[in-house]
């Protein structure tokens, strides 16, 4: 393979990199777009706005498990049939959505368009067979930002489709465009696609079920580590329940508290069972990963995308009533935010490449702290341009903090990659529950101081238990030989 990135190249790596992130890109345009049409949908289904905001909960509550369990999948069965899958499973969705005439079947279609979410940890598998070590985060950083920005593309094409349509149904026509769209893309994906290059061997893990461990110690963290990934989804359940939005009962609640519960004691038996040789012997030296490399990445994607998707969902309204703004200048306003994917997240990748991936990693989220802490001061006082560019800082260091995160996640171990990104990436979806959670309570100031102490706190782990990838990685082949793959 080359060693030049070639953008602008539809051949070998390059192919794969297009291929990838726009499959990306399209799961992202599927999975909010139903938010530049919610006014629509509310009117033509009368809907309150209780149950908007359950919708809103809806659409991320399922990314959380999806993310781990397609994780597992991809490990299993590669990129090319999962991504195909899940576009194909999200177009169908997309359909069920746009024909929903109850509050039921729109509430449970878009919790079911949840799963979408997880075609990130897909892409992330196979840019990492088909880019080396060197070039893996500028790589890993175009996959996350390009595709990242089919929120946005979604939020600026959408409501003209539905204009192009008209009349009080056009929501339903824009929503099912998109389904098209994923359905086209994933029979363009599987016929395009490949899981590795020519010669190169996809790597499996050698059981399924849980993430593999190495040793005793990281058998504990890794039970640890999975618990904020059911207690963001017990969170949910009570902000839907008799205490709060009142749409679930307290019986319902209650199952749901018990299903969870259920569900975790069942993901510790397969654990023990996937990692029981570990409790028998040690694992060759040569074999062996750190999990605590896993722990410290999930809490920089909790402070990283977790406050992007916080912070995107409440800042139109933040400049809104802060400077006292027109709906639409503080929408293009706040828009800001999320554009800054496009450069931020590559550069990110592309920092760590040069400089070092644990140094990056600490100076942009020292940076982001920095940046959240000047965003707790902004009040009326403040200059609306100066807002901005302190907002647009923040923004800057948030995203290319996620691409540091991920110019890092596919050197731990090669044949865990969609573990290791699907868990980095539910505690995303984890800070996200948990931010929106705390501004539910708070000021928009104490919402943003918050999430800075958060990131401060980020920082002090990442220094003390992140190490810089060094050396090789050891993978063994089905005939028993070994394979070295640089991560340095």
């Amino acid at each position: 393979m080359s060693n030049k990135l070639q953008l602008l190249s539809f051949k070998g790596k390059s192919k794969t990199l297009h291929l990838s992130w726009f499959a990306f890109f399209i799961s992202f345009f599927v999975w909010f777009n139903h938010a530049p049409l919610l006014a629509a949908i509310r009117e033509t289904m009368h809907l309150s706005d209780q149950e908007i905001k359950a919708l809103l909960i809806l659409n991320v509550a399922l990314t959380i498990p999806a993310r781990i369990i397609v994780g597992m999948l991809v490990d299993r069965f590669g990129p090319r049939i999962m991504y195909s899958i899940l576009l194909a499973i999200g177009s169908v969705l997309c359909f069920a959505f746009a024909l929903a005439e109850s509050y039921q079947t729109l509430a449970l279609t878009r919790f079911l368009l949840g799963f979408v979410g997880a075609g990130f940890v897909i892409g992330i598998r196979l840019i990492a067979e088909w880019f080396p070590a060197k070039q893996l985060g500028v790589a890993e950083g175009i996959y996350g930002g390009w595709g990242n920005f089919g929120s946005a593309a979604a939020a600026m094409t959408l409501p003209t489709v539905a204009l192009m349509f008209g009349g009080d149904q056009a929501w339903r026509y824009a929503i099912a465009s998109t389904g098209v769209v994923a359905l086209v893309y994933s029979v363009v994906f599987y016929l395009q696609a490949r899981n590795t290059p020519k010669g190169s061997t996809y790597f499996k893990p050698k059981r399924s079920g849980a993430m593999e461990v190495t040793s005793k110690g990281d058998f504990v963290l890794y039970m640890v580590m999975n618990i904020p990934l059911y207690a963001a989804l017990a969170l949910l359940t009570w902000k839907l329940g008799p205490d709060n939005l009142k749409l679930l009962s307290g019986s319902i609640t209650g199952v749901i508290y018990s299903v969870l519960i259920t569900l975790y004691a069942y993901q510790l038996i397969h654990m023990v069972r996937v990692n029981r040789e570990v409790f028998k012997h040690e694992v060759p030296e040569i074999e062996r990963y750190k999990f605590k490399q896993v722990a410290v990445l999930n809490l920089a994607y909790l402070v990283t995308f977790g406050s992007e998707l916080a912070v995107v969902s409440m800042l139109p309204l933040f400049f809104l009533d802060t400077f006292h703004l027109t709906p639409v200048l503080a929408g293009m306003l706040a828009s800001g935010f999320a554009f800054m994917n496009l450069v931020a997240r590559p550069g990110g990748g592309l920092m760590s490449d040069k400089y070092g991936r644990r140094r990056i990693l600490i100076t942009l989220l020292i940076g982001l702290s920095i940046g959240y802490l000047l965003m707790s001061q902004i009040d009326a006082t403040w200059p609306l341009p100066l807002a901005v560019a302190v907002t647009m800082l923040c923004s800057f260091f948030v995203q290319s903090g996620e691409g540091a995160v991920f110019a890092m996640v596919p050197l731990i171990k090669r044949r865990l990659t969609g573990q290791i990104a699907g868990m980095t990436g539910a505690y995303g979806n984890v800070g996200a529950v948990l931010f929106l959670t705390v501004l539910s309570f708070v000021s928009a100031q104490i919402f943003f101081m918050v999430i800075g102490l958060s990131a401060i706190a980020v920082v002090v782990a990442v220094y003390l238990f992140l190490e810089e990838p060094k050396g090789h990685m050891v993978e063994t082949l089905p005939d028993g030989t070994v394979q070295l793959i640089e991560v340095a």
